[in-house]
C-alpha cells in the first residue's frame, strides 16, 4: 500500500501554556494529513459531498510516545494498511524534524452515504489510488 506524507509546523495555537502540543490537536494534525492524502491523488472532497459521499472517524487509536513543541516542524506520515468495501484503516505517525517519533495512530475512516448517514461503497476512483 502506499505512503503519504505531509510537512507543517507547531503554532502557538497548537499548544498549552507550557508550550507543549495540546493532546486534542494531535487529532487535528493526523485529519489534515488525510486531507492531504486527497489532495495529492486529485481527489476533491467538495465533489464527494454534492454526490452525498463523506468519510467519518469511525475508530481512532492515538499513542503519546514523546511531546511535540512550539515552532517544530511535524512530518505526519500515513499508510493505507487495509481497504474494505466501505472504510479505510490508515496507520499514521508523527516524526518531529529529528526524525523522532512523537505519536503514532491507527484510524479507521468509514464511506457514509450523508443521507441516510449509513455506511456506503468507497468510490472506484479512490479505491484504484490506494491499492
Amino acid at each position: 500500500m502506499k505512503e503519504f506524507n505531509w510537512d507543517t509546523r507547531v503554532y502557538y495555537e497548537d499548544t498549552d501554556a507550557g508550550g507543549v502540543v495540546y493532546h486534542a490537536r494531535y487529532l487535528a494534525f493526523y485529519e489534515r494529513a488525510r486531507t492531504e492524502i486527497l489532495r495529492q491523488i486529485d481527489i476533491s472532497q467538495q465533489k464527494l459531498l454534492q454526490e452525498g459521499i463523506a468519510f467519518v472517524v469511525k475508530k481512532m487509536d492515538i499513542s503519546y510516545l514523546f511531546p511535540a513543541r512550539l515552532d517544530d516542524m511535524l512530518n505526519i506520515s500515513s499508510s493505507v494498511e487495509q481497504i474494505r468495501k466501505a472504510s479505510i484503516i490508515f496507520k499514521q505517525s508523527i516524526f518531529n524534524q529529528n526524525k523522532q517519533l512523537i505519536s503514532t495512530a491507527n484510524v479507521i475512516i468509514a464511506c457514509v452515504d450523508i443521507k441516510k448517514m449509513k455506511p456506503c461503497a468507497l468510490p472506484d476512483l479512490l479505491v484504484l489510488e490506494f491499492i
